[in-house]
């Protein structure tokens, strides 16, 4: 499927009736007058193969080489069998023998192109039928287990676009589409299966969303379908799609961090939170710059076994803390990556439970996949000397992984960065149009006393949460764990005679990658670029991830000190007024 093709610019009819009756199949070819309700016959016409200008089908071409390839070569290695009997020279061919030969090239070269396309797909492709079919096979939107591949889907031929070059395709009919949405409707079709079935993600995509709306009796108009990959998330970001949701992505900076310039992308539906980053950027950039400090990298995660007893519980606690083990333990635990490192086992004991929190090092994946791999390893592994341990669950909350923990908080998970810098009196006055011990004292009783009060844990900052979501939407990471990775402390004081303003921000639990997950998307791929991340770093596996880290943990600083002036010098609410409130009449919005 091709995304950079136009997008038709006829407007989208309104929704079919919800009578559940089939329509008259339009007679258009192109445009938007087919399918159902004008929007299953948009799909672009795919890439036309090699397959295509074939005169017989492809499994039957196949097997016409196929046959042709052994019976060839049979001919041949007897008839040189006979020769090395009869002594007769090998290279003095007969009319048959070179016949033969061209045919054994010709079958060769095809099979090696060509050979199991078919076959292969006709596997792979294949709608699932575990154990989630057998226990509900009416749902129409039960998640199958077995995810396919992006490897599986081969576009189908589907209606042309316009100014899309003709394909030597057989083009399904709207017909054909109205069935697939009667089916999905009924609970006939599971609607997970439609790409397998189907073999084209945007047509799958746009029959599974027609289905939604004439169940649900609502509309999805406003949600754009056409205009990206769905193949790409196949499998590996989000399943059963039905369109996307559009996030605006602002640039802040540039953010002068450790002697080099950045230009942060965040992704946000909030006013004021993009040019407020870029103020405190701009104060940053005028007073020299911010300096970055890395202190941990690992990744953790703590599953819970269980014991007979308290005792052998610490048994295998004395077991794993004992120095001894580590270096055995280590090495069945990087059998599971060459980026995986074991660095640390801490353990924690509730009665006959035990809780284990492995840390390792993970490259520039954020590595959760990774490490539990690993933890399943050791697990394999300690299994012979303690037969009675009972694995309860690979994660045990230990780790602790999308929930505020103080194990976090304390010890770190992913990048622990602190970050600071210090601000001139002159920029203060000027540019954040506060002073320095308004903001000091400000810090205190708000970041400091404030949170305390509330029993804040983690939460010893103004607004950290802002700036790790909306960066974590543009580059691709796990927004969910915004909630370990928020966890910041923002510190402020007077230094040089009470002149300038120290600020820095230690954030314990970075959890952030540049390869994986939705890094791979086009948009997040892009962002990751425009900071000078993308991807895996050859030179040093790792150090990719880990400038992310830091860039994110100097973005906050930007954030709180831009914040903490605006709220100083009373600015915060006359700003949010401009910039936060839509002009828009709410009630014809509603209508």
């Amino acid at each position: 499927m091709d995304i950079h093709r136009r997008p038709l610019k006829t407007s989208r009819p309104p929704i079919p009736s919800l009578d559940h009756h089939r329509r008259k199949p339009s007679s258009s070819t192109g445009g938007v007058g087919g399918g159902v309700g004008g929007v299953l016959n948009r799909s672009p016409s795919p890439t036309p193969k090699a397959s295509d200008a074939l005169p017989l089908p492809l499994y039957l071409t196949n097997g016409i080489f196929f046959t042709l390839f052994f019976s060839v070569a049979y001919f041949l290695l007897h008839r040189w069998r006979d020769k090395i009997r009869t002594s007769t020279p090998l290279h003095v061919l007969t009319l048959s023998e070179l016949a033969a030969i061209l045919s054994l090239l010709a079958s060769f070269i095809y099979l090696l192109g060509f050979f199991g396309i078919d076959f292969v797909q006709s596997f792979i492709a294949r709608p699932s039928h575990d154990h989630w079919d057998v226990d509900d096979p009416s749902d129409p939107f039960i998640l199958d287990q077995d995810r396919i591949t992006p490897a599986a889907i081969s576009p189908s031929p589907t209606k042309l676009m316009m100014d899309d070059p003709p394909a030597a395709s057989n083009p399904l009919t709207s017909q054909e589409d109205e069935e697939l949405v009667n089916s999905v409707v009924s609970g006939q079709t599971p609607s997970y299966s439609l790409e397998s079935t189907i073999g084209d993600c945007l047509r799958a995509a746009s029959i599974r969303r027609e289905a939604v709306q004439r169940i649900t009796g609502r509309s999805l108009s406003d949600m754009p379908l056409e205009g990206f990959d769905y193949k790409s998330i196949l499998g590996q970001c989000c399943e059963m799609p039905v369109g996307y949701v559009q996030i605006p992505v602002g640039i802040a900076g540039p953010l002068l961090l450790d002697g080099c310039k950045y230009w942060v992308p965040m992704a946000t539906t909030e006013g004021c939170l993009v040019a407020s980053t870029n103020r405190g950027c701009k104060a940053i950039y005028a007073s020299g710059g911010a300096t970055s400090i890395l202190l941990r990298d690992g990744m953790t995660r703590a599953p819970v076994v269980r014991f007979p007893t308290a005792k052998r519980a610490c048994d295998l606690k004395f077991f794993l803390e004992d120095p001894l083990h580590f270096d055995t333990l280590a090495l069945v635990f990087n059998k599971s990556s060459r980026f995986a490192r074991l660095q640390s086992i801490q353990c924690s004991i509730a009665g006959k439970n035990l809780y284990i929190r492995f840390s390792c090092s993970t490259g520039d994946a954020m590595g959760m996949n990774m490490v539990s791999k690993g933890v399943q390893n050791v697990l394999d592994f300690l299994r012979s000397d303690f037969p009675d341990m009972d694995v309860i669950g690979i994660s045990g909350n230990f780790c602790s992984d999308k929930k505020p923990a103080a194990v976090n908080w304390i010890e770190g998970r992913g990048k622990s960065v602190v970050c600071e810098a210090i601000i001139t009196e002159e920029v203060v006055n000027k540019v954040l149009r506060t002073t320095v011990p308004a903001l000091v004292e400000l810090n205190m009783l708000k970041n400091l006393t404030g949170s305390a009060v509330a029993g804040a844990l983690g939460g010893f900052n103004a607004h950290a949460a802002n700036i790790v979501s909306a960066v974590f939407i543009a580059t691709g990471q796990d927004p969910a764990q915004n909630v370990e990775s928020s966890h910041c402390i923002t510190m402020m004081e007077a230094v040089n005679n009470g002149k300038d303003l120290h600020i820095s921000v230690t954030m314990p639990s970075i959890e952030v990658g540049t390869v994986g997950g939705g890094t791979q998307l086009a948009s997040q791929s892009a962002c990751l670029n425009l900071v000078g991340v993308k991807g895996a770093s050859k030179e040093s596996p790792g150090s990719n991830a880990r400038l992310l880290a830091t860039i994110v943990a100097g973005s906050v600083l930007a954030g709180e000190l831009s914040l903490m002036s605006a709220i100083a010098a009373g600015q915060l609410v006359k700003s949010h007024m401009k910039y936060n409130r839509s002009s828009r009449d709410v009630t014809e919005v509603a209508s």
